[in-house]
């Protein structure tokens, strides 16, 4: 199955913004899901992290009707690196104890999404999309 550019960066864009919302207005349901304590520290980590997928949703929400080009190809090789270390060290983490079971939905949320944008990435490589 070939998945556009468009269709997954509308996707990206919506959980980034999901994502937002609830790391800046309850981190605590994600960090107990990861089976981590909620500290003032993690709070204000949590709150910046909410800032960043914000700014990562408005990026690709703006990008989803970008024609290939090296614009769209560093931000899709910069997300698809982002995705693939979070998700190496998510499985780190839970390996170490660090975290709990939960953190493998992100795990694999951040995999899937990594694979996704190389396969779309490469589809736009080999077969340059209409941006219509």
């Amino acid at each position: 199955m070939s998945l556009s550019f468009r269709a997954l960066a509308t996707f990206t864009a919506l959980l980034c913004f999901a994502l937002a919302l609830v790391w800046g207005l309850r981190p605590d349901l994600l960090l107990w899901l990861w089976s981590v304590e909620y500290s003032s520290a993690t709070g204000l980590v949590s709150r910046r992290n909410a800032a960043l997928f914000l700014a990562i949703g408005i990026m690709f929400y703006r990008a989803r009707h970008a024609p290939p080009s090296d614009t769209r190809s560093a931000l899709t090789t910069g997300f698809i690196t982002g995705c693939l270390v979070l998700a190496v060290l998510g499985f780190s983490e839970w390996i170490n104890g660090n975290a709990g079971p939960g953190i493998l939905l992100a795990v694999a949320t951040e995999t899937v999404l990594g694979l996704a944008f190389i396969q779309a990435h490469r589809s736009s490589v080999i077969q340059p999309q209409t941006s219509a």
